[in-house]
């Protein structure tokens, strides 16, 4: 019982340590060379490595080469060797809503309730707008250079 009783505290320890190492990586991109520079990533199993990567995203992810997947199979970061990255964000429908990379670029999308993109933004400050009709037809478009096409 007493070695029972110690395993579960020895891992609860670690459990703990994964946590920290977690809430200390969250937003230290890029995330696999970072874990490498600070030594952790030669001294973790890799189910220590996907629990930690599952914190810092709060979600279970797999993990497939420099990739990093959520449940969805939706690719929400990835890195090269020379630590260049990208992450995305996806809503409930698997529809792209937000991507991020290492040149601090940024895109945005909204989408409705049929998936439809009714809005897109970047980080540069250009933008679109779209409409759809009952049937999935674009009906409105206008973007941040003034062009406008409206079927309506």
């Amino acid at each position: 019982m007493k070695k029972i009783i110690r395993k579960i505290l020895k891992e609860d320890q670690r459990e703990r340590y994964l946590d920290k190492i977690a809430d200390f990586m969250k937003n230290d991109y890029p995330l696999f060379h970072n874990l490498k520079l600070y030594g952790f990533y030669d001294q973790l199993l890799t189910r220590e490595i996907t629990y930690i990567l599952s914190g810092i995203f709060g979600e279970p992810v797999r993990i497939n080469q420099y990739g990093i997947y959520d449940k969805n199979n939706n690719e929400i970061y990835w890195e090269n060797s020379d630590g260049k990255w990208n992450k995305r964000e996806y809503d409930e429908n698997g529809n792209l809503i937000y991507k991020e990379d290492s040149d601090d670029h940024w895109e945005k999308w909204k989408h409705d309730e049929r998936n439809n993109e009714i809005y897109y933004e970047t980080s540069n400050g250009f933008w679109i707008k779209r409409k759809y009709d009952e049937n999935g037809n674009e009906i409105y478009y206008e973007d941040s250079d003034g062009y406008i096409e409206d079927y309506r």
